[in-house]
């Protein structure tokens, strides 16, 4: 019998892996001081303050990511300073609340009689969701309950306006989030009025009459049926859940809301909204989701287009995409196990997300594209937010407090457990303490990975017991081997949708060896993503790399990569230590041509050696070109 799966706690995860390890002490250490300034700066952390200007209906949202993000690392080791700044912004958010509960700086100091008016176009209930993920993060990193309780009554205070209730309004976010936020606030209070009100969002969603037509024509306007159609599949809002069948409109929005509703299906056992989480997972993954594990193929909209329209120069694939995504694929984890959505969690993860940030914590991309010429961004996309190199901070500061948060509690994406099982789904060096039962089982992993597919799992049980340690099995490996205490176990009788479940009585010295062995793989797209026809992606592992041309050169769209050509992974002291891919490639002499833009002579192709870099990794050391798909010959 399978028990429900619950994520372990980041603070009960310690990495020591040269991929992450580095990543989360920057992040702790630089990428939260930093964000914090900018908060300060731009007047984030003092809106409430009637001297600040410029109140923004959002700017509530990145404050509280940063406090979730300060907590969870606060949770996983004490910092004085940081405390002091997290308790800091939370007094004031706490003595800003209303009487009725009601907590919103935007409202509050800019539109105070504009309260509920606009769910569709404002950001009311997002911004309660992010403060309610903030309040939890920070009871569960300390026992702190002030900005819990607060949210707490603004939950209520929700509760009271927006139900089937005499009296209450049928409305719902206009940007998701407000959905997992409610299950968070219920699985740390217990309160099932906050599950029963997730529940309610996610059911009303989509209904008609179209709620945002009810708020609207209350303002005065008149939508027609046309701009309806296109805004309200843009919110997620043009059918009922459980009726959709593709996802639609902005990809942030739509995975938020996606993962409140696998929420909603594992806490409250709904079939009908299970069947649509996979459906909507499954139009995702095999139709609209980049290689790269990014998502939203439209800068108009942020959004999703239609299936297998994924360009590379022009995509969006915005960080907090990836991350949602992320939060997606890791609750359909717990709902069911099943390797497929912890491939894509892996993806994302390697690619989609880490890609966002520079190395040294201080710069981030808000769009991810998969091929990039400066010279051409500069004349054709305009704004901060599409540059061909990664900016130190927006004026939507969605990205950087997003990916902060992420980092700080990465360890709960790791594994899972239940009464009776350990289910590890990343592999990284470090140790994890896992509540199996009634005692806890210590797991320590001795691996190189991303770059090596060696792990080894050493498992300490607080007394011998017997528990399935279920082992993901990823999909880019072709033959996995498990080794229990040197004796090599057989896949064919354990293995079951890409995990390998090993039960037994497990004593203390016990050794699990898995071998992920890593090659390098050429990925090519479906045909009908036109972007990517006749062309390769270089994969090794869960890493998927790119072309940059300061080790290249320039025009690297006229590089080819011939089908037999030999490629070798190996270990460069560049970028932190990665492993790089080399080969050799073609392209085109550049004799003969002057002036000419075009001739009939066809030119000779000459041979070219290239190196491939991990696309996360790129524009780390120099601006320039980049590119991920290229030309087989």
């Amino acid at each position: 019998m399978q028990h429900k799966l619950t994520p372990v706690a980041d603070c009960a995860v310690t990495f020591r892996d040269p991929f992450w390890a580095p990543r989360r002490q920057v992040n702790r250490k630089v990428t939260l001081a930093r964000e914090y300034e900018l908060l300060r700066q731009t007047g984030r952390l003092d809106a409430f303050n009637p001297r600040v200007k410029g109140v923004h209906q959002f700017w509530d949202s990145d404050t509280a990511k940063w406090i979730e993000a300060a907590s969870d690392a606060l949770g996983a080791a004490p910092d004085p300073v940081l405390q002091r700044r997290v308790d800091t912004v939370v007094r004031r958010y706490v003595r800003s609340q209303q009487a009725d509960g009601y907590l919103n700086s935007y409202y509050q100091r800019v539109a105070p009689d504009k309260r509920w008016t606009n769910l569709r176009d404002m950001h009311e209930l997002y911004c309660a969701g992010h403060l309610m993920e903030a309040a939890v993060a920070r009871y569960a990193a300390g026992g702190r309950d002030d900005l819990l309780q607060a949210l707490c009554r603004y939950a209520d205070h929700i509760g009271t306006v927006f139900g089937t209730g005499k009296g209450q309004k049928r409305g719902y976010p206009g940007h998701p989030e407000l959905e997992l936020a409610l299950v968070r606030l219920y699985r740390a209070t217990g309160q099932k009025r906050y599950l029963d009100l997730a529940a309610y969002f996610v059911n009303e969603r989509g209904r008609y009459p179209y709620y945002y037509d009810i708020e609207a024509q209350a303002r005065g306007e008149k939508p027609s049926a046309e701009k309806r159609g296109q805004a309200y599949q843009q919110l997620q809002a043009h059918l009922p859940l459980r009726e959709q069948a593709t996802a639609e409109g902005h990809a942030v929005r739509a995975c938020y809301l996606y993962a409140g509703m696998a929420d909603v299906a594992a806490e409250t056992g709904d079939a009908g909204l299970k069947r649509a989480c996979r459906r909507l997972w499954k139009n995702i993954v095999t139709r609209r989701m980049y290689v790269t594990g990014g998502i939203g193929s439209s800068f108009a909209g942020e959004r999703f287009t239609v299936d297998y329209d994924l360009p590379d120069e022009g995509a969006y694939a915005e960080t907090c995409a990836s991350i949602a995504l992320v939060f997606f694929a890791r609750r359909m984890l717990d709902l069911e196990l099943d390797g497929a959505y912890g491939d894509v969690m892996e993806t994302a993860l390697y690619n989609g997300v880490a890609a966002g940030v520079s190395l040294d914590g201080t710069r981030f991309f808000y769009a991810n594209r998969l091929a990039v010429y400066p010279a051409l961004m500069e004349r054709r996309i305009s704004g901060q937010h599409f540059t061909s190199f990664r900016q130190s901070w927006f004026g939507c500061a969605c990205c950087p407090p997003n990916i902060a948060r992420l980092y700080a509690s990465l360890g709960a994406y790791v594994a899972s457990t239940a009464a009776d099982r350990i289910a590890l789904h990343l592999y990284a060096a470090g140790e994890i303490e896992a509540p199996v039962g009634d005692g806890v089982v210590r797991l320590a992993l001795k691996t190189d990975y991303p770059w090596d597919g060696e792990v080894a799992i050493a498992v300490t049980p607080d007394r011998p017991r017997r528990f399935t340690l279920a082992l993901r099995l990823p999909g880019w490996c072709a033959r996995p081997v498990v080794r229990i205490n040197g004796r090599r176990q057989p896949l064919a009788r354990i293995a079951r949708a890409g995990y390998a479940y090993l039960e037994r009585e497990w004593r203390a010295g016990d050794r699990v060896d898995l071998s992920l062995p890593m090659a390098v793989e050429r990925v090519e797209a479906h045909p009908s993503a036109r972007q990517a026809a006749g062309q390769v992606a270089l994969r090794r592992g869960p890493v998927v790399y790119c072309l940059e041309a300061c080790d290249n050169g320039p025009d690297l769209a006229d590089l080819a990569l011939p089908r037999r050509a030999p490629l070798v992974a190996r270990r460069s002291p560049i970028l932190g230590g990665c492993v790089v891919i080399k080969g050799r490639a073609t392209r085109r002499s550049r004799d003969g041509w002057k002036d000419s833009l075009y001739r009939t002579a066809r030119s000779p192709r000459v041979p070219a050696a290239f190196q491939a870099v991990p696309y996360c990794l790129w524009n780390n050391r120099a601006e320039g070109e980049m590119r991920v798909w290229l030309r087989e010959c």
